[in-house]
């Protein structure tokens, strides 16, 4: 199994469940069972996700200096994540708060605090990353400075940019720029997928870019084979919430990329790890291991 560097985003999360959207006004609502929290955010699920998948995960973020520290170093401890470069170095841990329905509807209101603002010791990155193979830098601001000495080290960089609609996004644009695996939404897409990808590759010279698709599944574009295709979901049991279902499908092409350095099995294998992670409520539930999902696999057989 490999050792991978990931740095992100911890978070509290707590999850509601609606029957629908939009969401009617009532001054009390009593969803017995339809209210959850914990920890999340997604560098804390993809280093999750990694980790129950058998990979030793060195994972680097910021949280504050309050009660909520506490319930992530928990996490962090109950999950067998190092906590070592989780640093408490900001006033308030961040945030979210996920309202979902029974279709795959979700509303994500994420509250950084001072994240965006915050710098994480370059020092201790360049500790990190010295004997990990990858490092999964997601796109949150501490993490931006990480980009140029992670190329220079000649590790792999995978990241996700999430729901974009521009390819000079100036928020995202280094981080596209930097990686050799890139993972984004359709969702706000001015184009088809297929084009986006070509775009991508163009503007880029992107190696491998993944767009997910939700209930379609997802798309592989691969530079070097000229491959620009779509893989199709699969239904593994019953959707709970789709919250998350992109950090799993990250994780999981990310582990068997760097196990096989084959990008058509690992996107396979992503999909239906995905599918099976959408039957659980929070993000950052539902994440096989290695064993359960080659059992999951030999069922459905993409």
């Amino acid at each position: 199994m490999s050792k991978i560097l990931v740095a992100g985003l911890t978070n509290i999360e707590v999850t509601l469940k609606v029957d629908s959207f939009p969401i009617p006004y009532s001054p009390v609502l009593y969803p017995f069972h339809g209210i959850n929290s914990g920890v999340s955010g997604v560098g804390f699920n993809v280093a999750k996700a990694l980790t129950r998948l058998g990979d030793t995960v060195n994972y680097l973020s910021l949280v504050g200096k309050d009660a909520a520290q506490k319930l992530v170093k928990q996490a962090l401890s109950d999950e067998d994540i190092r906590g070592k470069y989780v640093l408490d170095r900001l006033k308030h841990t961040p945030q979210s708060v996920v309202i979902y329905d029974s279709h795959g509807n979700r509303q994500i209101n994420v509250d950084l605090k001072d994240i965006q603002d915050s710098i994480y010791p370059q020092v201790l990155f360049q500790q990190a990353l010295e004997d990990c193979s990858m490092a999964v830098l997601t796109n949150i601001n501490f993490a931006r400075p990480f980009l140029e000495t992670a190329r220079r080290s000649g590790k792999l960089i995978a990241t996700d940019v999430h729901a974009i609609s521009d390819v000079e996004d100036p928020y995202n644009c280094d981080y596209m720029a930097a990686a050799n695996i890139l993972f984004m939404s359709h969702e706000q897409l001015p184009c088809s997928p297929e084009d986006w990808a070509k775009w991508m590759m163009h503007r880029f010279g992107t190696e491998i870019i993944v767009i997910g698709l939700g209930a379609h599944g997802a798309l592989l574009a691969v530079k070097s084979d000229n491959f620009v295709e779509r893989v199709p979901a699969v239904s593994v049991r019953p959707i709970i919430s789709t919250i998350g279902a992109g950090d799993a499908l990250f994780s999981s092409f990310v582990h068997y990329y760097q196990e096989t350095n084959d990008p058509y099995e690992s996107i396979r294998k992503a999909v239906v790890y995905a599918s099976y992670k959408i039957g659980a409520t929070s993000a950052a539930d539902g994440f096989l291991s290695a064993q359960e999902l080659d059992a999951w696999f030999m069922r459905v057989a993409v």
